[in-house]
């Protein structure tokens, strides 16, 4: 992807989780602090390759629903949350999949070292 390596320019889209930014207290810390760190990752490697012609953006999932939530013992936490997030649901794993292929295309190139949130207005 490197122009300094003949590459012809590039993009790399991490995912992390509005937990990052929230800090998901007496819930998911631990996950929390670990998106906290794709985060950092984020900035600095954009910082980094940006001259490179690669760019480094994030999506910040919010409550998605997906099987992550039984499999860490609460299945029905969106239902639980959904109120509080300001579309008044859950989100669905599409609506994160669509975030990433845009900010990966052209329509994105003047985008780097920034963070996409899919939350619903959380």
């Amino acid at each position: 992807m490197s122009y300094r390596h003949n590459g012809r320019d590039g993009a790399v889209i991490n995912i992390s989780s509005a937990s990052a930014r929230l800090g998901s207290p007496n819930e998911h810390v631990d996950y929390a602090t670990s998106k906290g760190a794709v985060e950092t990752f984020t900035i600095g490697f954009a910082n980094e390759v940006s001259r490179d012609g690669i760019r480094v953006n994030c999506v910040r999932p919010g409550h998605i629903y997906t099987d992550m939530h039984a499999t860490g013992g609460e299945p029905g936490r969106v239902d639980r949350v959904k109120d509080t997030i300001p579309l008044g649901r859950g989100g669905q794993s599409e609506e994160v999949a669509h975030a990433i292929p845009w900010l990966a295309s052209a329509e994105a190139s003047f985008i780097t070292g920034t963070f996409l949130d899919v939350t619903g207005g959380k």
